[in-house]
């Protein structure tokens, strides 16, 4: 029978919620490196040098088209081969970032390519250089179609984490199975680890949709302005 003390009693037990920080760590820091290494590579993707759009290209299908747990065990004991020793949270993060920033790379890519050429070609006509144009014109009209892809990758990257945990991280999955091997309560700790990721994926959409009004605000109300009139017209008529 499920043991519902027991299953609440792990939401005050320190161990179990210490993996919650170190969960929400990870994911914090594989996005922090995943988000400059993924815009690097959309930039090398669209730029000129042929060598480094196939560069870009090979990177994001091997990262896209194999496992992530096969990237954390190549990181883990395949680098030490070549006398690169990585302790288990380098080698933990070192495998989210690289994987996360082929992803995000596409991400990147594709909200850039959703502004429209013509806000380039003005920005340049005012006198603007390349750098300028994209940071002052081209990225924040891309964030709007940016963010909500870049909130589920977040969100993803969340319940991910939890690879991590065979190559012994102490994140929220390995503190489960470790209690799990001293109390034998499966069902009981696993129903609680799954209700702390629901609730950190829950807070996390919270976020996204505040940033989504944020960098929308300057279009949604155009839109509503526009059809206000014709509204007031078909109501008048």
């Amino acid at each position: 029978m499920f043991d519902f003390a027991a299953f609440t009693g792990y939401f005050s037990n320190g161990y179990f919620l210490g993996g919650v920080l170190v969960t929400v760590g990870l994911t914090v820091a594989a996005m922090a490196g995943g988000l400059p290494l993924g815009l690097l590579l959309a930039f090398m993707r669209t730029g000129r040098w042929a060598a480094l759009r196939r560069f870009a290209a090979l990177y994001v299908w091997v990262f896209r088209g194999t496992p992530l747990l096969v990237q954390l065990v190549i990181v883990f004991t395949g680098l030490p081969q070549l006398g690169l020793r990585l302790g288990v949270v380098p080698s933990a993060l070192l495998a989210l970032i690289l994987n996360e920033a082929a992803y995000l790379s596409e991400i990147i890519r594709a909200g850039f390519a959703g502004v429209p050429p013509g806000q380039r070609d003005a920005a340049r006509a005012l006198g603007l250089n390349g750098w300028k144009v994209t940071w002052l014109v081209t990225l924040p009209q891309a964030l709007r179609i940016i963010i909500p892809p870049l909130g589920n990758s977040v969100n993803g990257l969340l319940k991910a984490t939890s690879i991590t945990s065979v190559i012994s991280m102490e994140e929220l999955m390995r503190r489960s199975q470790v209690l799990m091997q001293v109390r034998f309560d499966v069902l009981e700790v696993y129903c609680a680890a799954a209700v702390l990721y629901l609730a950190l994926t829950t807070l996390w959409d919270a976020v996204q949709r505040r940033l989504e009004r944020y960098y929308g605000r300057g279009y949604a109300p155009d839109i509503a302005r526009a059809a206000a009139p014709a509204a007031l017209e078909a109501a008048r008529a």
